[in-house]
């Protein structure tokens, strides 16, 4: 009978100490999907202190497309507040939207010589697409944490532990197809 007593015991024993490896696993992965968020959301705060310069810029040439920097002043907000609020669906779509903004006005841009050849343009535009650029790898990034992390708390028997404390799938950070297409040029000049 003793023997049983301590078989259970250690049977029990390995079951708690698997649950608090799979529970420790869990957190581990939920925190890089937590520290994958935050790369990108100090690049979008950086590019966010770029834009309002590069509009200014753009303003000192007369008869710029207004509306093209309206469009790109606008998504700016869209996307401030989607990455304060944390609403990823959100961001996306504002994302799409300030890339497309952003496209347009590096493409009307070709019009205006004085403009193009501006330093303080060129430096502009060549920061904000370097930061457009890491923002698509840390995306990448983050996603692939966000992958790892819902398909762990969905397997079995990670799901047991996922459920018992609560972890919840997060969402991945989309672009719109809108947002993949090159530029139209000629719908821009035509």
């Amino acid at each position: 009978m003793d023997i049983i007593i301590y078989i259970s015991m250690a049977g029990m024993t390995i079951v708690f100490i698997y649950g608090v490896m799979l529970y420790n696993s869990l957190v581990d992965i939920k925190h890089s999907v937590s520290q994958a968020w935050s790369n990108i959301d100090i690049l979008l705060k950086q590019r966010h202190d770029e834009l309002p310069k590069l509009v200014e810029t753009c303003k000192q040439y007369m008869g710029f497309e207004q509306e093209t920097l309206k469009q790109v002043i606008a998504a700016r907000s869209q996307v401030a507040t989607a990455r304060e609020s944390g609403n990823i669906g959100a961001l996306g779509a504002a994302e799409s939207s300030l890339r497309i903004g952003l496209g347009n006005l590096f493409a009307v841009a070709e019009d205006y010589p004085e403009l193009k050849a501006s330093e303080k343009f060129q430096h502009l535009q060549a920061r904000i697409t370097g930061l457009e650029n890491s923002i698509a790898d840390r995306r990448e990034f983050y996603n692939e944490a966000v992958k790892i992390y819902n398909v762990r708390i969905e397997q079995f028997p990670d799901i047991i532990v996922a459920h018992w404390f609560k972890f919840k799938s997060r969402d991945l950070l989309e672009f719109s197809e809108a947002d993949k297409q090159d530029v139209n040029i000629g719908k821009l000049f035509g």
